[in-house]
């Protein structure tokens, strides 16, 4: 018999019916002296000894009657060469080998494999039942494995192959949890926990099945948290904390979730990352507070998709921008702008979902618009509007309180076109009669603001005309310019009292004429303090025009520049004056001092320019003690010469004698020796 392998899957039932058994294992034939169902070397006839146990002469035995031969009646029968002892001694020399060699071979020759699928299994032997496992078990699949260990996991404990099973079984349940891992890996984790559940449980190695479940479990509870807080945070979009926790999928210990679901998980985050930059735009967009800008922002919102992260915001913004509209509209409104507010909400997308509140604010602000016109016909036509707003409407009870209102302002329009018609004319009696007749508007009603706005403007008015022929008297009086017209001016415009129309007016010319009158007093004290400056007595030019800056009069401020400038002269004097005593003295510190002193004479001073000729002197001065003392002292004298101020006449020459002093102090390194060249000899013609 051939050996053959396992098909995919064994028909047990066929194996298992004696009517469709072709071909029993050699084991079922020969009972228990077999090897994996072949049967020992042997024979099935009797002994020689049993043959020949009642023929005590030795004779040869007749088979047919069962009497003994007479040795001379079968050498007599014999042929002639069988009666030669040459041949005989070498068939009996070649006989018992040959039946070795013939045994020899039996024993050696391994014995066929069985047909697995074709066995009866209750019959089949223990090494049979190992055999066909160990083929099953090395195809690797679960139903292979499982089967495999079905076959030989009933072997008893006393069996000689018990040892050999338990490894086997332990190795097969081992197969198994690592195809039940392979599947782990892949994403099946349900797949791979009724994988593993299939071992059996009165194996030792079940007792590793749960812990390595439970194993499972928590490595895929990382991975599903993680990519849950991932999705949260795209949904606030937080795209770089999504990225951060998208890093943390590498170290889940699954590769499903460390390559499939993080390369999942980026290209998620990528895309959702786009659609929050399409949505901040918008959002962005909205904040302007333009209407185009705002249809920009909808238009945008509008084309984030289902399946985006951030399209239920998206979806949420669609409304806010078409309220923002809403908003733009109504503050146009209420600054009585109704044509451009009723153009935005025209503009308001269907998919705002705001079309109830966009028909409302059109009625209203219809009706608005023609209450606008001021005119009792406007206002009639405006309740007419209103009136038509169905009471299930949101706006119903807003659309009744502007009717009520417009009902009251129809009278208050009545009021105000005849007080208007009144004040027309222009006199203090007409005027009056205006004032009074808006008086009769009562605080409380919708044209109470514009009836108190008239009513201010038609009482200064009347209080202009009253005041004018005080102020105008006061300017014909002041025109002279001297002290007393001016004194008289002031006294009549005086007369219009504090709350008046005129009042500001009054007042400004009032200061206008004092100013004058201070300007007139106040001259000639200004005039005497100059004249003693210009003859150099500036102390008492101060004293003189202190007397002005100090009144806080007119002049105040004329007179505080002239003392600053007095007292700016005398400081320069008394700098000059220390800076020539300072230098009288001659040392290099002295000089020194003396043209620091100078420097602080101010450059639009008249003694500037003595300042300058002196401080190059002494610069030039500085110099010559410099080079007198770098003599004797080289080191002395380059100190000296650094005094020498920036910008002097000497300075620049000060520079050159301090960097000849340091190249004397430190000359530089002589260059070195070349090294000696023959010149080249030349040859002749």
């Amino acid at each position: 018999m051939t050996e053959r392998d396992i098909p995919d899957s064994w028909s047990q039932a066929k194996a298992r019916d004696p009517d469709k058994m072709t071909k029993l294992p050699r084991t079922q034939k020969f009972g228990k002296n077999r090897l994996f169902g072949i049967p020992a070397t042997g024979s099935n006839s009797k002994s020689v000894k049993q043959q020949t146990q009642n023929n005590s002469e030795g004779l040869p035995f007749n088979n047919q009657t069962g009497q003994t031969v007479s040795p001379n009646k079968i050498s007599s029968k014999l042929p002639r060469w069988m009666q030669n002892w040459v041949l005989w001694l070498v068939l009996l020399t070649l006989i018992p080998g040959g039946i070795g060699f013939l045994a020899m071979s039996m024993l050696l020759k391994l014995p066929a494999a069985p047909n697995c699928p074709t066995i009866f299994w209750p019959l089949a032997s223990e090494s049979v039942r190992l055999h066909c496992a160990q083929l099953a078990a090395s195809k690797q699949t679960v139903n292979d494995l499982l089967q495999a260990i079905g076959l030989v996991k009933q072997l008893p404990q006393n069996h000689p192959l018990r040892g050999e099973a338990d490894r086997f079984l332990e190795r097969w349940s081992r197969d198994i949890l690592q195809l039940a891992d392979q599947s782990f890996q892949t994403g099946n984790l349900d797949e791979a926990i009724a994988t593993a559940r299939k071992i059996p449980d009165d194996l030792p190695a079940y007792q590793t099945v749960e812990e390595q479940i439970n194993k499972w479990q928590s490595i895929w509870s990382k991975g599903e948290e993680i990519y849950q807080q991932a999705e949260d945070e795209l949904r606030q979009r937080h795209w770089q904390s999504a990225f951060m926790l998208s890093a943390k999928l590498l170290r889940v210990d699954n590769k499903y979730w460390a390559s499939t679901k993080y390369d999942e998980l980026n290209r998620l985050i990528a895309t959702a990352r786009e659609d929050g930059e399409k949505l901040a735009k918008a959002e962005t967009l909205a904040k302007s507070g333009v209407v185009d800008n705002l249809l920009q922002a909808i238009k945008l919102a509008e084309s984030i998709g289902q399946s985006s992260y951030v399209y239920q915001k998206a979806q949420e913004s669609i409304p806010a921008f078409g309220r923002k509209m809403l908003e733009l509209a109504q503050t146009k409104l209420d600054k009585r702008d109704a044509d451009t507010a009723l153009d935005i909400v025209r503009q308001i997308p269907d998919n705002t979902g705001l079309q109830t509140q966009i028909e409302d604010f059109i009625s209203l602000a219809e009706a608005q618009r023609s209450a606008w016109i001021g005119t009792v016909s406007g206002l009639e036509t405006a309740i007419s509007q209103a009136q038509q707003i169905d009471s299930s409407r949101p706006v119903y009870n807003k659309a009744q309180q502007l009717i009520a209102r417009w009902q009251l302002e129809i009278e208050d329009v009545a009021r105000l076109e005849k007080a208007r018609i009144l004040a027309s004319q222009g006199t203090v009696n007409d005027l009056t009669a205006a004032i009074a007749q808006v008086q009769l508007i009562p605080s409380s009603n919708p044209r109470a603001t514009e009836a108190r706005q008239e009513l201010g403007r038609w009482q200064a008015e009347v209080e202009t005309i009253q005041d004018r022929p005080f102020l105008e008297r006061a300017e014909q009086i002041a025109l002279l310019e001297d002290v007393s017209s001016l004194q008289a001016a002031i006294a009549e415009a005086g007369q219009i009292r504090n709350g008046r129309a005129l009042y500001p007016e009054a007042r400004r010319k009032i200061r206008t004429w004092t100013a004058k009158i201070q300007r007139i007093q106040d001259q000639p004290y200004l005039d005497q303090a100059r004249d003693l400056a210009q003859t150099g007595n500036l102390p008492a030019a101060i004293s003189v025009a202190q007397q002005i800056s100090s009144s806080g009069r007119a002049l105040a401020g004329e007179a505080q520049a002239a003392i600053n400038d007095w007292q700016g002269q005398i400081r320069a004097r008394e700098t000059w004056q220390k800076a020539r005593e300072t230098a009288l003295i001659g040392t290099p510190e002295a000089l020194t001092e003396a043209m620091r002193l100078a420097e602080r004479v101010p450059a639009r001073n008249i003694l500037r320019m003595d300042a300058n000729v002196a401080i190059d002197q002494w610069s030039q001065q500085l110099l010559e003690i410099a080079r007198s003392q770098g003599l004797s002292d080289i080191y002395r004298g380059i100190e000296t010469a650094k005094l020498v101020p920036r910008g002097s006449a000497a300075y620049r020459a000060a520079q050159e004698q301090i960097r000849t002093w340091q190249q004397f102090l430190n000359p530089a390194p002589a260059p070195e020796p070349q090294p000696f060249e023959p010149l080249p000899t030349i040859t002749g013609q």
